[in-house]
């Protein structure tokens, strides 16, 4: 199976300008070099991997190498450096010291900077490009820095993934691989047999769109940095253990357990089967609920990641922060999560129900993120103010 190698159309100089005839989500592009998204997943979503020249034309790379490499001396971001040398490959975890990292001039090594978006405006502008897709799958905006040769090997990713060329040339190597066994005893997942279909290098604001399990090796001609767009895509295991820590909570089963029909035990050591009979029969109340599935979908998919925290501002009183919203506006911040599905709208793994309008104006700011608040009321505020204390959402001054 081939890559499409597709086109891109009208250029667009920065994130902030769009072509009129570019396909639109919120009134802006989607990098799919002027395929339309319904064609896209048609076609290629799931299923084939999709090769965009100039899919982003004339872009500038916005994180530099120097800001992956104060990304990896920041304890607060989630970091990893990948090398392959004569004793094999080598992964260590940040946070770095600089004398912990490898010389910029030396060859063959990678860095990775996880959560880009979250600390830098214009990533969080470039993951948003692809909020055509549910925000329940999006993840995060990872970045890779590689001096020449560098790379993490041959693998296979269990996501959808998009990959951007920012800054030099990356060449790839990709393949449908039916053998994902990878090599034992080895701190990355590198693949025992890879064998590749096909093989191209990629400029800046070039774009590689893989499905999930497909393999692909990506590897530096030169230093450079690709930015890498992926999504969730958690286990049913995961997704199962999370609905059973929901159940704990919000589990109702009436009555006690009872033996009153109890005999003389020869064996008191023995667990009786009536006991396991009746604890069963009573777990058959139990019926998984599917608006419990929602909830509990909902709460999971937007608790923050450990490496996520937020900064609460310097607190307003309710009328100063009226007065400064109504002003100003308000937008939720690069790291809040915001769901929906009714009766509940989720945030940060909280979640509340509401309907009518205070549902609308609600959907409305978790689709676009951004609200002027017009027509608010008090209860609106109220939780708006509880929010921004809490550093979820600012004002747009």
């Amino acid at each position: 199976m081939k890559a499409t190698d597709f086109k891109a159309q009208p250029l667009w100089q920065t994130l902030g300008q769009f072509p009129v005839n570019w396909p639109l989500f919120n009134g802006k592009p989607v990098p799919l070099g002027g395929m339309t998204v319904q064609k896209f997943f048609k076609d290629y979503w799931h299923k084939k991997p999709l090769l965009i020249r100039n899919a982003i034309p004339e872009f500038q790379a916005f994180f530099m190498p120097d800001d992956a490499f104060d990304a990896l001396r920041d304890e607060n971001i989630e970091t990893r450096v990948i090398q392959y040398d004569e004793t094999g490959w080598q992964l260590s975890h940040g946070p770095f010291k600089k004398a912990q990292l490898p010389k910029r001039k030396q060859s063959a090594w990678t860095a990775l900077v996880q959560g880009v978006d979250l600390i830098n405006a214009q990533g969080h502008a470039l993951l948003n490009l692809f909020r055509f897709i549910p925000d329940a799958r999006l993840d995060d905006l990872m970045v890779s820095f590689a001096t020449d040769g560098g790379g993490v090997g041959p693998h296979y990713d269990s996501y959808d993934v998009f990959l951007l060329q920012a800054y030099g040339q990356r060449h790839w190597a990709i393949g449908q691989e039916k053998d994902l066994s990878i090599v034992p005893d080895v701190p990355v997942k590198i693949l025992q047999n890879f064998t590749p279909d096909e093989e191209f290098v990629l400029n800046p604001g070039d774009m590689l769109y893989l499905p999930p399990h497909y393999a692909h090796d990506g590897v530096a001609v030169g230093e450079c940095m690709t930015y890498s767009i992926g999504f969730r895509a958690p286990t049913y295991k995961e997704l199962g253990i999370a609905l059973l820590n929901f159940v704990e909570d919000n589990i109702e089963l009436e009555g006690r357990y009872t033996d009153a029909t109890l005999k003389y035990q020869t064996t008191p050591a023995h667990l009786p089967d009536a006991m396991v009979n009746d604890v069963y029969q009573k777990l058959q109340e139990l019926k998984w609920d599917r608006s419990w599935v929602a909830e509990c979908l909902g709460c999971y998919l937007t608790e923050p990641k450990p490496s996520v925290w937020f900064d609460p501002p310097q607190m307003m009183n309710f009328a100063q922060f009226k007065k400064q919203a109504a002003k100003h506006g308000v937008s939720l911040v690069s790291g809040t999560r915001m769901l929906y599905h009714a009766p509940w709208v989720f945030i940060n793994g909280e979640h509340l129900v509401a309907d009518g309008d205070d549902a609308q104006f609600l959907i409305q700011l978790a689709n676009e993120r951004i609200s002027n608040l017009k027509q608010m009321n008090e209860s609106r505020w109220r939780l708006l103010h509880d929010w921004y204390g809490h550093g979820w959402l600012s004002l747009n001054l």
